[in-house]
This record gives structure tokens, C-alpha cells and sequence, in this order.
């Protein structure tokens, strides 16, 4: 394999899979104001919700409000979920802001959980393979010229317990027989993972083995629930196992919201915060085009729309000060997360704090640190 690196794309979740657990009572005029509010992140691709049956979703029954209510950005995709031809036919009446799929794209999807796929659709596992061969001719006769695969609960199931390799490689053999048998290339590979199953010494060995059995294809989305706290590394594990031939989508939400109503883990089902993701991916020199200063401030305004605290790091803590943003020597004791956000408004958060110095602390240190900013000649330690 060579060294390189792959292009990484961070795709927002926040919109559809964080709001489709948080409170139905969340207005419009909020949900809009963070869309807005991602739009100016740098994010190229942000799904806004779900055309969806509002008496399973409520919180999706005015997502033809929120699409009407925003401001597009130039150059950002704006996509939504449906998943049958009415929620097809509403999200077509959106051409002229949503992105819509790629008419030359099949899909095909094979749940590893037969538990979970009844509680989701009210379908059997069976009934997906059934299902396969239908779908593959009926994307053939309509010039599908390339396919998508794709696995969900890929790695373990809260009814069923762990999948191993060759169960997650036999559903997805199943389907790029299918689509290579038409004659229909397998160019892109979509594992799910919707009850935090995901562990990196799961995912190291699966992208390898990917990559090993399917050369060709070139494109892998990832789409990891964080309510074990392994996401981001399994994420940062299928970074490591890829190369600059590759392009690996990668869902995350602001705030770490998110959440399957159906896996029995609610809203602490959670998915990868993205200004933390964002964060570690400039930290470890994989560019990204986001503004993370506009990511924080997403974050917050993302805090202030559910009406309860989110999980990410970066946006309670700050990203790691350099330059002019390195804190104050003298500032007090700080304690509490409103204290903490002295990163972003300033000294005033912290007045009136406990402060043991007598004198103001100096650093020689620090003043070569200063100098050398002010000189243009700033070195990360």
C-alpha cells in the first residue's frame, strides 16, 4: 500500500440525525438558525433533514419549513433522507436548493442485525437479500451505470451481540456479486454502524480487508455512533489503513448530537462531534477547509437550540491556544465549563475568580514565545 494520505470529507449530521432525537418542540426558526449557522463552518456537505413520516419522526413533520427558511452558500451540497418514493417525490420539490442523488448511482444495503432492521423498517434481513436481485434489475433497465454497497449494524448488535468479519465481508460479497453480474461496477463501500459497536481493533482489520478484496474501488463513507466513546478512533483507524488513491466520507453531527430512537440507546447513542473531528484532523496535518472558530460557534448555537449541554470537547474547552489566542499567565483559578469559555469571550467569564498570585506571573519562556510570535516565527512545541 502506499503512504499517502486519503482526502477526508466530513459530512454534517447534525440536522437529521442529531434533531430526530432531540425535542419535537424545537421551532423552526432555531433549527434554521443553525443550519445557517453550519453553512458558514466551511462544511461542503450538510444533510438538512428527512422527508420522513412525521408520526414516527415528529421532529422532521416541518422539514419542508426548514429547507425554505435557510440560506444556501455556494459550493456547500445540501442533501436530505427519504426512504420510499413519497419522501423521494417531497424532496425532489427541492431541486433548486437540496442536492439531489445521482441518477447513475444504485445502492443496496443488508442490515447484519435481523433485530434491528424489523424494528427500523419492518423488514427482515431475508427480505433485503430477497430483495437484492429485484433492485439490481430494476437499476440496471433504468442506466445505473455504477453501485454503492452498503452494511449497517456492522459490527454488533445490542439484541444480538458481536458480528465478526466474514459475516460483514459475506453481506457485502452477496451484494457486489449482484451489481458485477449485471455488468454494474461496485465503486463506493457505506458501513453503518447505528448501535456503537465499532472498536479500532475491528475496523483496522476490515478496511485492510477491504481494500485487499476490492482494489478498485476508490470511495468509503463511514457512518459510526459514538455511545461508547470508540467512533472517532475507529474513524481515525480507517484514515490510517487508507491512501491517497482513496476518499473517505466521514458522518459526524455538531455537538456530538445524535441519536437512533430504535437501538435503545437514545440521545446517548450520539455521533463524532465534528469541530472535535475537525480539530484532530488539522491537529494530525489532514487538511479540511473548515473554519474551526465557526465550528465553536455552530456548537454553541447548537447548545443554546436543543436547550441542554452537547458533548463536544473543542467547543466547552477551545481548540489548542497559539499565538495571540495563548492564555493569560495570571488568569485565576478557572472551575466551570462557563469559566472554561474565557477561549472565545474573554476575561470576563473568569472575574471575580480565586486568584493566589500576589504579583502578576512572568515567564521567560513565555516571553520568547511572545517574540517570536510577534516576529511572524511561531513553533508548535
Amino acid at each position: 500500500m502506499s503512504h499517502g494520505r486519503p482526502t477526508v470529507v466530513i459530512q454534517e449530521e447534525g440536522m437529521r440525525e442529531g434533531m430526530q432525537i432531540e425535542s419535537r418542540d424545537i421551532p423552526v426558526e432555531a433549527k434554521v438558525r443553525l443550519l445557517d449557522a453550519l453553512s458558514q463552518t466551511g462544511l461542503r456537505r450538510i444533510i438538512v433533514g428527512a422527508f420522513v413520516s412525521p408520526k414516527w419522526t415528529p421532529q422532521m413533520a416541518e422539514v419542508e419549513a426548514v429547507i425554505d427558511g435557510f440560506t444556501p452558500v455556494e459550493g456547500v451540497e445540501y442533501t436530505a433522507i427519504v426512504l420510499n418514493q413519497r419522501g423521494a417525490e417531497r424532496r425532489a420539490a427541492y431541486g433548486h436548493k437540496l442536492t439531489l442523488p445521482d441518477p447513475t448511482l444504485g445502492r443496496s444495503k443488508v442490515h447484519l442485525c435481523d433485530v434491528f432492521v424489523r424494528r427500523n423498517t419492518n423488514r427482515s434481513q431475508q427480505d433485503e437479500i430477497d430483495a437484492l436481485e429485484r433492485s439490481v434489475a430494476a437499476a440496471q433497465e433504468a442506466g445505473i451505470t455504477h453501485a454503492e454497497i452498503s452494511i449497517n449494524a456492522a459490527w454488533g448488535s445490542n439484541w444480538l451481540g458481536e458480528f465478526t468479519e466474514d459475516e460483514r465481508m459475506r453481506l457485502l460479497q452477496l451484494q457486489y456479486d449482484a451489481w458485477t453480474a449485471a455488468g454494474i461496477p461496485v465503486t463506493r463501500i457505506h458501513v453503518g454502524d447505528p448501535m456503537s459497536w465499532n472498536t479500532p481493533a475491528a475496523m483496522r482489520p476490515m478496511m485492510r480487508r477491504l481494500v485487499d478484496t476490492w482494489p478498485e474501488v476508490r470511495d468509503y463513507h463511514l457512518h459510526l455512533h459514538d455511545a461508547r466513546g470508540m467512533a472517532m478512533l475507529s474513524a481515525y483507524v480507517a484514515i490510517e489503513e487508507l491512501d491517497e488513491r482513496h476518499c473517505l466520507l466521514v458522518d459526524a453531527a455538531i455537538g456530538g448530537m445524535g441519536g437512533c430512537p430504535y437501538c435503545g440507546n437514545g440521545r446517548a447513542t450520539r455521533m463524532i462531534p465534528t469541530e472535535d473531528f475537525a480539530h484532530l484532523l488539522e491537529s494530525e496535518g489532514i487538511e479540511t477547509g473548515l473554519d474551526l472558530t465557526a465550528l465553536v460557534e455552530a456548537g454553541v448555537v447548537a447548545e443554546e437550540v436543543v436547550g441542554h449541554p452537547l458533548w463536544s470537547k473543542v467547543t466547552a474547552a477551545g481548540p489548542r491556544p497559539t499565538g495571540a489566542d495563548l492564555y493569560p499567565m495570571d488568569m485565576p483559578f478557572v472551575e466551570t465549563f462557563e469559566q472554561a469559555q474565557h477561549f472565545r469571550l474573554g476575561p470576563s467569564v473568569y472575574e471575580g475568580a480565586l486568584s493566589p498570585w500576589r504579583e502578576p506571573v512572568r515567564s521567560p519562556a513565555r516571553d520568547e514565545q511572545d517574540a517570536r510570535f510577534a516576529a511572524g516565527k511561531e513553533t508548535v512545541r
